[in-house]
């Protein structure tokens, strides 16, 4: 009796305790509704538009959103489809009509960053992005997939540490698959004492200004011609 007792109370605590501190990874994913009227417009827009073959599709986050891609590559055939507040699981919800329907040639991926801010763990990120890459794989096989990381940032500084983490992950997810590219976009970002440059960022300290979307052009230009020349 003693036994069962000692059992049951064993049992209130451990659910007490992952009630009150839940697991990593264990945070809902949020409404993808709420990016409905967003997406709608992209569809709208490929409607009355006709958009470039075997492209590069710039995807994610507000990152991406914000990112002059035609102005900052006039050499490539480049799509803009990124919505700003994004977190990978919207992307996934999203993604027949944000990247599959275009069959670009090469992805270039900015996501995680909203991810981790909504306490969502590294490990997390990187499952997530793996569902991503399967996904476009399944579909288009010969699709090359660039990862930006997670971008150092004022604002998240504090989220930093799990923020390289994930980084990290992918990173090494990424040299297990020949399609798959890392461009460290995030190093050039900081300064010497390790810390995110202060004069790259708008007046919120998390979204680049022009100086900040300068090296992510002059890191990631490179990559891209080698890619979209390659035979």
């Amino acid at each position: 009796m003693k036994s069962r007792s000692l059992k049951f109370t064993l049992l209130s605590v451990f659910v007490f305790t992952a009630f009150l501190f839940p697991q990593k990874g264990s945070t809902p994913n949020p409404d993808p509704q709420r990016f409905k009227k967003q997406i709608n417009a992209f569809v709208q827009w490929d409607k009355k538009n006709s958009y470039p073959q075997q492209a590069v599709l710039f995807v994610g986050s507000s990152s991406i959103r914000l990112w002059p891609t035609r102005e900052a590559f006039p050499r490539l055939k480049v799509i803009n489809r990124g919505f700003g507040g994004a977190e990978i699981s919207d992307v996934l919800y999203y993604i027949n009509e944000t990247t599959l329907k275009y069959q670009p040639a090469v992805i270039v991926f900015y996501c995680g960053d909203n991810d981790i801010a909504d306490k969502k763990s590294a490990e997390r990120v990187l499952n997530d992005f793996r569902v991503f890459v399967e996904k476009v794989h399944k579909k288009l096989p010969v699709t090359k997939i660039v990862f930006l990381p997670i971008k150092p940032s004022l604002a998240r500084w504090q989220l930093w540490p799990e923020m390289n983490k994930a980084n990290k992950l992918i990173k090494k997810y990424c040299k297990q698959q020949p399609f798959l590219m890392y461009c460290d976009t995030a190093t050039p970002m900081l300064n010497k004492k390790g810390k995110p440059e202060e004069n790259i960022f708008i007046e919120d300290g998390l979204h680049m200004n022009d100086k900040g979307y300068a090296i992510w052009n002059k890191t990631l230009s490179p990559l891209l011609e080698l890619l979209v020349n390659k035979k």
